[in-house]
């Protein structure tokens, strides 16, 4: 299906998007890509989104992750028309009324597409330029603080991992960062959950692992993420599962800390995190152990890994600052404080 969209992308000169968690749908460094319809998705895509006039939906539900919440297009505002591709009829015109809809698989529909001549186009050469250049520019490593930036580290297993290697991670605010800033190159390499459930990454990784022994894999998991799910480390050891686990310790539960942040500055309850040395406690397990405190420290510990021949585990000691790809606590704070401090006087005299 990824070469068929593809060449219908090519043939009749069209921008591709893919929805939550199905970045490997498609190689992101197909010259047609523009991103993907994730949590924290880029702001501009969503733009593009918003005021489009045609959608076309390939076997998507086109749910509330991808639409930010059923806002973007807004039901009953917007004036453009989908057409929608699903093999169950149940998932038509739930939210959005669609112009057309074709109870087929999205593999059949692009084959039959392909099969025939696309006919004459409009010149949309500019317009996918300007997309791509919107995906390209969202991808730019931003600079975070700390000496181990996990943008960086996630870029650099982009461009150093195997085109087959498999990235598994749970939920929570750090996934932002996978789902921005590593380009998935085939089908069956991205194993995440579109439900939020925190813990996925490390069985998923080891069971990724025993199905496909021969491919490389990698978790990328939020330290609380992590403690979820970490005694499945024994399992890994016990099967031989060498998987790879990379840990984003910031000391906090991120993404609830960010909402307490935004709402109650400085009023936070219950996020923050004691943790154990992991690379000690990998070591415990059976497993080797690495700690990273430093960019330049990752690639050495990832080579160290991956030699070890036994599941590992990398802790990233990361800058509790960092929270989130484009956002701090100390940003997020002051944004608060000064949005409670506005809402104060309505309050008092509400």
């Amino acid at each position: 299906t990824a070469d068929l969209l593809q060449e219908f992308s090519t043939r009749f000169k069209l921008p591709v998007a893919t929805s939550f968690r199905r970045q490997d749908y498609v190689d992101n460094r197909f010259v047609n890509y523009i991103g993907d319809l994730s949590a924290g998705a880029n702001p501009l895509l969503n733009e593009q989104v918003a005021n489009c006039d045609r959608l076309l939906l390939l076997g998507t539900r086109f749910g509330d992750i991808a639409t930010r919440g059923f806002s973007c297009p807004k039901p009953g505002s917007w004036h453009g028309s989908i057409a929608h591709v699903h093999p169950h009829r149940a998932e038509f015109n739930r939210i959005w009324r669609c112009d057309l809809s074709l109870c087929t698989t999205p593999d059949r529909f692009l084959r039959a597409l392909c099969g025939i001549a696309a006919g004459r186009q409009p010149d949309r050469s500019a317009w996918l330029r300007s997309c791509r250049s919107l995906y390209a520019n969202w991808v730019t490593i931003s600079p975070v603080p700390g000496a181990v930036s996990l943008p960086n580290i996630v870029a650099w297993l982009s461009d150093n991992l195997p085109e087959d290697a498999i990235v598994t991670n749970g939920a929570g605010n750090y996934a932002a960062f996978v789902n921005r800033y590593f380009r998935f190159k085939k089908f069956g390499t991205q194993l995440a959950p579109t439900s939020g459930s925190m813990g996925y990454g490390l069985p998923a990784a080891i069971a990724a692992k025993l199905e496909r022994p021969q491919s490389l894999v990698v978790c990328i998991a939020g330290d609380g993420c992590f403690q979820m799910t970490m005694n499945e480390l024994s399992t890994a050891v016990q099967h031989k599962a060498n998987i790879i686990a990379a840990i984003a310790n910031n000391g906090f539960y991120g993404t609830i800390r960010m909402h307490q942040e935004m709402r109650f500055p400085e009023r936070v309850s219950g996020t923050d995190l004691y943790n154990p040395d992991y690379a000690a406690l990998a070591r415990a397990y059976g497993c080797h152990g690495e700690t990273v405190l430093a960019n330049e420290d990752f690639a050495g510990a990832f080579g160290r890994s991956v030699e070890a021949g036994m599941p590992a585990v990398i802790e990233l000691r990361l800058d509790p600052e960092a929270i989130g790809t484009e956002t701090t606590i100390s940003g997020i704070r002051q944004s608060g404080t000064a949005l409670r401090q506005a809402l104060m006087p309505s309050c008092r005299t509400g």
